[in-house]
């Protein structure tokens, strides 16, 4: 082995760097193997007791794809028109009914909905300008703006939302703790959210769109909410004989007496859906499956006007109930439009438990300016209703019993721990700059991810023992060597894409089957300059060492422009390509390596230490 000492050492440390990367793996395959033989109690108080180590053994574990593991691959869309409304510091009638347009123009024709905008505005208008909409005297967008310097302002705060959005979901998602999720832009306003392991898709999905826009608002007048609650009713009374009864016309009955007339009488159409209720700031109350019923015959213009000036109804965060059916049950609240404070002022949020019930609440601190406003909020409305809302939806609406200096405050009636922090995660994450929705969702189950591995596995096998048969029936000893290489490089490649902190997928795994192929192929190479060599009456030592001299350019060649070609897969191609992408890399570099270090110090141990015959078939 004389001569070969850096050779061998260099071989020593990268077997144990690969070791050591893989060995949280091997701690993670046990760990899994031993929970999934304990009861669901049982597992649940081995996770308590051991939550930091597991943890910190699952984030160093190579990590398995989406395809391998299970979970969610969702499609989110930014919503620009949204985004355009929100940056409009004036509308009128037009502005709405060309966003409108436009809108539906781009869901036909697929262009960008702030090019299909500005045409559709110019279309009605040649000479008129869209600064008139957009005001931005920090960015130039002046009343003298030409309709193009506003588009492109449209199109810049657009794509800088969708990258905000990406960074927003993100940190969401860290703070969820999914393991490895693979999040990328996909066209101008489409982000590709991959998330392995998941098993609660719905509040991943809340998690995902929730755009956290927390808001603190007064409350309607309890009074004029009664009045205007019998005002709708009767709106939605229907026609009867005024020789029957004159007490339909009678504007001066009470929501119970309505209601009784209504159960005697004809349908009520409102009160098919809603049951109201006409006390305090609670306007009624709505089962889940009626709710969009609801909201149609509440976005009559004719019920609007019917509505205290400047209040909208919104449903409260948390059942109050559940129908016989099982349906759940919503409180519809009347609530001021005007914003008193934002959750832009909030600074920080955390769960906490009320120190009473045990009932898990969020607990928001504020900056100076929100502790000010906050202060002169609650100390000019002691008594009244304060409601707190997140995403247009109240989570509570606490009665205000004193001023609150100091700028804390609380959300409360939340159902659970996971809601509590899911809420927290929101608030310190960031408002998304525009709302998103889910255009696309395909869920991979466990069980499928399981037949996925075993199926790669298998494949893995096969490929290994078929390479492995025919290199021992082909080249004898000199195929063993190249066996035991190959065994070493498998180790090798799963080392590297550990210790880059990189994902299998099952692409990924195909990657492996091709670098099991091309590992013994650089062996091919050089057993056959060897036997070149031989024929030519050259030595065993001297036939093996012209026999890598004279193979090396060859196996530099081909594995150079295939390392050339992974490269580009992995710069553009997205997901599973790239999966594919860096194990091959990861087997070239590393069959490279074993086939011209690690074979050669086994043929000079065996020729020239040992002095053995080597055999090439």
């Amino acid at each position: 082995m004389q001569g070969n000492g850096f050779k061998i050492f260099l071989i020593g440390f990268f077997l144990v760097l690969s070791g050591y990367y893989l060995y949280p793996s091997v701690q993670n395959y046990f760990i899994n193997q031993q929970m999934e033989a304990l009861s669901e109690e049982e597992r649940a108080d081995y996770e308590q007791d051991n939550m930091s180590n597991i943890r910190q053994v699952r984030e160093k574990a190579l990590k398995l794809g989406l395809d391998l593991l299970g979970g969610m691959h969702v499609t989110l869309e930014v919503r620009v028109e949204a985004l355009i409304r929100e940056l409009a510091t004036d509308t009128d009638e037009l502005f709405d009914d060309v966003l409108a347009a436009a809108l539906a123009d781009a869901d036909r024709t697929g262009v960008p909905i702030i090019d299909a905008f500005v045409s559709e505005f110019e279309s009605r208008d040649s000479e008129a300008r869209l600064s008139r909409y957009f005001r931005n005297d920090d960015l130039g967008i002046t009343r003298r703006s030409t309709n193009s310097e506003v588009a492109a302002y449209l199109r810049t705060e657009a794509s800088e939302a969708v990258d905000r959005a990406i960074e927003i979901i993100r940190d969401r998602v860290d703070r969820y703790g999914v393991t490895e999720p693979s999040i990328q832009k996909q066209g101008t306003r489409r982000i590709i959210v991959e998330l392995p392991g998941i098993d609660d898709e719905e509040r991943i999905r809340g998690l995902l769109r929730g755009t956290a826009r927390l808001e603190f608002r007064l409350m309607g007048d309890p009074q004029e909410l009664t009045r205007s609650l019998q005002s709708i009713i009767q709106y939605y009374e229907p026609e009867v004989d005024s020789s029957e009864t004159d007490a339909a016309a009678d504007t001066t009955l009470g929501v119970d007496q309505l209601l009784a007339q209504s159960e005697t009488g004809p349908t009520n159409t409102l009160l098919d859906v809603m049951q109201p209720v006409g006390q305090g700031v609670t306007f009624g109350r709505v089962s889940e499956q009626d709710t969009s019923a609801v909201n149609q015959l509440l976005k009559d213009p004719r019920v609007q006007d019917f509505l205290p000036q400047g209040v909208t109804l919104m449903y409260t965060s948390s059942p109050i109930g559940t129908t016989e059916d099982g349906f759940e049950v919503f409180d519809l609240l009347g609530v001021r439009g005007e914003v008193e404070l934002g959750g832009e002022t909030i600074t920080d949020a955390r769960v906490d438990f009320d120190q009473f019930t045990n009932v898990p609440e969020v607990t928001m601190t504020m900056n100076s300016e929100g502790s000010r406003t906050w202060a002169r909020l609650t100390g000019a409305n002691v008594g009244r209703n304060v409601a707190i809302v997140l995403d247009n939806v109240v989570y509570s609406y606490p009665v205000v019993e004193q001023r609150i200096t100091g700028g804390r405050s609380n959300i409360s009636g939340l159902d659970s721990r996971e809601e509590a922090s899911d809420i927290v995660t929101v608030l310190k994450s960031g408002a998304l700059p525009a709302p998103v929705e889910i255009v696309g969702e395909r869920t991979v189950g466990p069980s499928l991810g399981q037949a996925s591995i075993r199926a790669g596995l298998n494949s893995v096998i096969l490929g290994l023992v078929m390479v492995a048969l025919f290199m021992i029936f082909y080249y004898r000893t000199a195929g063993v060597v190249a066996n035991l290489a190959l065994v070493l490089n498998l180790i090798f490649v799963m080392g590297i894409l550990a210790g880059f902190n990189a994902t299998l997928t099952l692409p990924g795994i195909a990657g492996l089957v091709l670098t099991i192929g091309m590992a013994v192929d650089a062996n091919v190479l050089i057993f056959e300059r060897i036997r070149e060599e031989q024929n030519s009456g050259r030595t065993l030592k001297a036939a093996i060492a012209g026999g890598y001299s004279k193979a090396l350019s060859a196996i530099f060649d081909a594995n150079i422009t295939t390392f050339f070609v992974g490269v580009i897969l992995y710069s553009f191609g997205i997901g599973p390509i790239q999966g594919f992408a860096v194990t091959l890399m990861a087997g070239i570099l590393s069959s490279m390596f074993t086939a011209i270090v690690f074979t050669r110090i086994i043929f000079d141990y065996l020729v020239i230490d040992r002095r053995m015959t080597v055999s090439l078939g």
